[in-house]
This record gives C-alpha cells, sequence and structure tokens, in this order.
C-alpha cells in the first residue's frame, strides 16, 4: 500500500522524514534496514523497530534488509543468527532476499581503513584500553593526544598490515580515526575502529583476527547497501556525528543518513541484552524462550499471537524522546486478538470432586458447547457430562459471605452448558479439608435454563471427572515484582519469587489432547493458555498466556469478552 492510503494513526515523525525525502526529491527508492548484532535473543524492544523498518519499506514501496551485524565472534553464535531469523518470520515479516551480514564486508572495510591511514585520518595506537580511556577525557574535560598519534603514514600501514596477519597478541595495539580529542562529543575522540580478536568467526572461521568496531561496520555497510535511511534508537543520536563523519571520508558507494526514535522502555520488564543474558546464564530463567522473558521466542511460547504484538508497535507509535509504557497495554492487546480468535475450553486447575447423587450412575450425556461465542464460524463441540464431575476448589465456600454467588451448602448453581446442581453434603478428610461434594441436580434444567424461571446468580465451568485428560499447567506472573527494575540499584532483589507457579493435577475437556503446541484457547472464566514445547501426547503442558481482567481496557472505558 502507498504512504497516501496507509492509516493516518500510522503517522509518525520519522514516515513524514521519508514521505519529504521521496516528494523533494531526496532520493528515488526507499531501502531499510533491521541490523541486529547476533549475540542474544530479539526481545519486544526489538519488534518495535524490526515493524517500523519493514513497515515503512512496505508502505513506500521499498525494501527492507536484514543485516547481521557480526563484527564481534567472542559474543556472537549461530544459534542467535537462526533465533533472530525464526522470530522475524513468525512476526509476519520477510526480508526476501535481502539477507546480509556485516562480515559479507570485511574485505571492503578493511580496504576503507586503510584509505583513512593513507588520507592521514587513522594511525596505530599502542596505548593500553585502560590508558586509552585515561587520555580520552570526560565530558567536561577534553581529552589528549596519544603518543602514537602522529605516526608516520607508511608506519601505520606496515603496522596495521601486521594485525592483519596475527602478528599481535589481542590488546597490543588498535587502529584509531583520528579526529578531534577536544571535541565536545567524546564518539569523535579518536574512537577505535579496528581491535584484534583471536577468535573464531560463525561465518568467517579463522580468516581474520582482526575485526572493525560496530560505528566503523555499520555506517559503511548500509553505505555499501544502499540504505536510505538508516533509523535506530535514541542512545545512537550522539554517534551520528561519527556515522556522517565516515560517510564523508570515505569512498562510500552512497550517503545514507541516520534518524533515531526513542526505544521501548516497558513497566515491570527489563530489555537490556546483557541483563537477559545474565538472567539465562544464572539459570534465573529456563532459557531465552522462559515465558516469563521478553524475548519474542519467550512470548510465543507464552502464547502472545504476533498480530497482537504488531498491534502493540503500532499503538504506542513513533516518538523522538523516551518514556515508559504500562505493560498493560501491550496485555490488552494479547486480549484484543485471542478474545476474537481463540476457541473456549472448560478445564479445572484445582480440582474438587462433585457426585450428583441423582444423576444415572452409568448415564453420559453429550452437551453442546459454543467454540466462540463471539464468533459463530468457529462452530460447537460436545462436551460429556458425566455423574461425577471436577469444579475448581475456590468455587465452592461451606461459610460463604454475603456476595459469594458460587457453590455452598444448600445453594443451587448452573453448571455451563449444563444443569442445575443443588449442594446437599460435604465430605471431608480427617484435617477437616473438604474433599468431595454431594449435590443433586434439576433434570428439567438442561442447558442452564430455568422452566419455572427461578433466578440462580452463579454459573460454574467443570470437567466430567471419568473423561478428563490430566495436565501440568504452569501460571506465569511478571518476572519483576516492581515497575521499575533495578532502580534501587540491586535488579536481582526484584525478581518476583512468585513469578512461576506449577499445578500438576489440573483436569482438562477430554479434546483439549489434540491441542496444537502452540495453539492458545480459552479456559472459561481462567483465562488464555497455550500449550507448552513441552507438552506430549502422554504428558500436557499448558501455559497460561494471560488472564481475563484487563486493566488498560478500563481505562480505556472498553469491555473484555
Amino acid at each position: 500500500m502507498s504512504e497516501q492510503s496507509s492509516d493516518t494513526e500510522n503517522r509518525n515523525f520519522i514516515r513524514d522524514i521519508v514521505a519529504d525525502d521521496l516528494s523533494s526529491g531526496h532520493c528515488k527508492e526507499i531501502a531499510t534496514r533491521f541490523p541486529p548484532e547476533p549475540n542474544g535473543y530479539l526481545h519486544i524492544g526489538h519488534a518495535k523497530s524490526i515493524c517500523l523498518n519493514f513497515g515503512i519499506a512496505q508502505d513506500f514501496g521499498g525494501r527492507c534488509h536484514l543485516r547481521f551485524d557480526d563484527t564481534n565472534p567472542t559474543r556472537e553464535e549461530q544459534e542467535y543468527i537462526d533465533a533472530i531469523k525464526t522470530d522475524i518470520r513468525w512476526l509476519g515479516l520477510d526480508w526476501g532476499k535481502h539477507l546480509y551480514y556485516a562480515s559479507d564486508y570485511f574485505e571492503q572495510l578493511y580496504d576503507w581503513a586503510v584509505h583513512l591511514i593513507q588520507t592521514g585520518n587513522a594511525y596505530v595506537d599502542d596505548l593500553t584500553a585502560d590508558e586509552i580511556r585515561d587520555y580520552r577525557g570526560t565530558l567536561t574535560d577534553p581529552g589528549r593526544n596519544s603518543p602514537y598519534r602522529d605516526r608516520p603514514i607508511e608506519e601505520n600501514l606496515h603496522l596495521f598490515a601486521r594485525m592483519r596477519s596475527g602478528d599481535f597478541p589481542e590488546g597490543r595495539c588498535v587502529l584509531r580515526a583520528k579526529i578531534d580529542m577536544a571535541s565536545g562529543n567524546i564518539n569523535l575522540r579518536d574512537p577505535i575502529i579496528y581491535r584484534i580478536i583471536h577468535t573464531k568467526h560463525p561465518r568467517t572461521a579463522s580468516k581474520w583476527c582482526i575485526y572493525p568496531t560496530y560505528d566503523f561496520a555499520h555506517g559503511q555497510s548500509d553505505a555499501i547497501e544502499h540504505i536510505s535511511h538508516s533509523i535506530c534508537t535514541l542512545e545512537f543520536e550522539d554517534h551520528r556525528p561519527l556515522y556522517d563523519w565516515f560517510i564523508e571520508n570515505l569512498p562510500v558507494p552512497s550517503r545514507p543518513h541516520q534518524h533515531e526514535f526513542a526505544r521501548l522502555n516497558l513497566s515491570y520488564t527489563v530489555l537490556s541484552k546483557r541483563i537477559l543474558t545474565q538472567l539465562v546464564r544464572e539459570n534465573r530463567v529456563s532459557g531465552w524462550d522462559d515465558p516469563r522473558m521478553p524475548t519474542l521466542a519467550g512470548l510465543r511460547r507464552r502464547g502472545f499471537p504476533p498480530e497482537a504484538i504488531r498491534d502493540f508497535t503500532s499503538r504506542i507509535g513513533v516518538a523522538k524522546r523516551d518514556a515508559v509504557v504500562d505493560v498493560a497495554m501491550l496485555e490488552h492487546c494479547v486480549r484484543d486478538i485471542l478474545n476474537q480468535n481463540a476457541d473456549r475450553r472448560m478445564a479445572v486447575l484445582r480440582p474438587l470432586k462433585v457426585v450428583i447423587e441423582n444423576y444415572p450412575d452409568s448415564q453420559v450425556e453429550e452437551l453442546e458447547a459454543a467454540n466462540n461465542p463471539g464468533n459463530e464460524s468457529s462452530g460447537t463441540r460436545t462436551i460429556p457430562f458425566s455423574r461425577e464431575l471436577y469444579i475448581e476448589q475456590d468455587d465452592f465456600m461451606e461459610a460463604p459471605p454475603k456476595k459469594f454467588f458460587r457453590l455452598a451448602p444448600d445453594r443451587e448453581v448452573r453448571l455451563r452448558y449444563g444443569y442445575l446442581i443443588t449442594c446437599t453434603n460435604v465430605i471431608k478428610d480427617v484435617n477437616g479439608e473438604v474433599t468431595e461434594l454431594r449435590c443433586t441436580y434439576d433434570p428439567a434444567t438442561r442447558g442452564g435454563k430455568t422452566p419455572d424461571g427461578r433466578k440462580v446468580k452463579g454459573t460454574l465451568h467443570w470437567v466430567s471427572a471419568s473423561h478428563a485428560v490430566d495436565a501440568e499447567v504452569r501460571l506465569y506472573e511478571y518476572l519483576f515484582a516492581v515497575s521499575e527494575p533495578g532502580v534501587d540499584g540491586n535488579l536481582i532483589q526484584d525478581i518476583n519469587p512468585t513469578s512461576l507457579e506449577v499445578l500438576n493435577n489440573c483436569k482438562l475437556e477430554p479434546c483439549l489432547v489434540n491441542l496444537s503446541k502452540g495453539q492458545t484457547v480459552q479456559f472459561e472464566r481462567m483465562g488464555y493458555f497455550c500449550s507448552d514445547t513441552d507438552s506430549t501426547p502422554e504428558r500436557l503442558v499448558l501455559n497460561r498466556t494471560i488472564g481475563l481482567r484487563d486493566s488498560w481496557s478500563k481505562t480505556l472505558g472498553g469491555k473484555t469478552g
């Protein structure tokens, strides 16, 4: 679709820049890119950038590249490359033939580094890392020139060639751009552009032992690929002058320009890749795809639909300044999609047996139930009803308070799609715990109707005991217990100790045995649940995707289904 036909709510200052550049003739074709470093899994913050870059390319008839900025072999793995591809495709986006790697350009980047040396714009520095930091100065104090800054060009060329040949150990020397050690922008104080790393690279193996820094490789890769708009987050705003300096001082084939937008900050969530890596390595989560993680792999495993992620990134918009988005907004988008698309099923998570004493012992009825009352095309299913059932423990109280409308002694309630039942007796164990309820039913109330017009307020979900399928259900809450994790300086202390509860004796409607991995359904009255990757036909495992309550919808004055 064209920009003219796109929804006005999708407009933002980045799109306006792109539209102006096209209309003014500043560029003839739009090319964007999403350039992750393959040193971890993508998270919900990356989804914002992915949707923005791919969306702009699509809306303006351009192209979006997927490029792996694989310039640091000490942190990059093939696992991450594969995971990133999977996540982007899961979001419903495709780079087509435009898959690239910064490592594809290593030879060209090396030649351009030589060019900088030849033009007097780069030098080999023998200072240690600590000395370089000391010489760099501070935000208020200018830096000092390295004693190696004025090495002759030929000496620099010779040393740089030896760096490439592997003649030096790691840390022995670096190649630095020669810009301005007194610049108010620290990024321009002779930044390092090549360092020695004797580590095998996932793609180039041992061919190279020197690697370009991100700042050097990034803009030049954009230029090689003829990227028209290099869109990145605000933390790179101070790097833009350096980005432009390289473009201006190198014989690059195109002149891309960098534009910055505010990154996503989400309440109760940490989106730092460093911290997410720490959580994985310290086994505070089960892995990158732990359903409590904000990674796309984790959200997928938890049951978040990709449509909800895309809707969320559209709703939050593109801003110029950082702000914190309430995680309730993301949850609202998830519920909104699942409410429309997820089939309804019945499951009892904490079972309490009910015996209907006046129901025939051997009788089994097939009751008709709607798969999704809000979507007629979803059809119906049949569920078995028998003398012995399971209900939720919380749906019974022996001495209920005034506004408790569920089951209690001598009280009548409606069973969803079934009959009205009345509790007549309570069975307890030696500890006084309720283990079983004895009830009677009214045969005239099949389907929950009351021919005599009597009012029954409570409606309970249930599962036939003899037909129930056993399952493990994992109840997830926020990984962090506070809205701003780490704000007091101790992130680990903010981890929620009850972020995961595992229930092992859950009773499910029998058709759920055929639930596909990754498929999400609504357990009536309980929330949305997804079949986990650990699930097998012999051992069903489901994750709670999200509960039914929607605080964000209430904020907006909306309703949930």
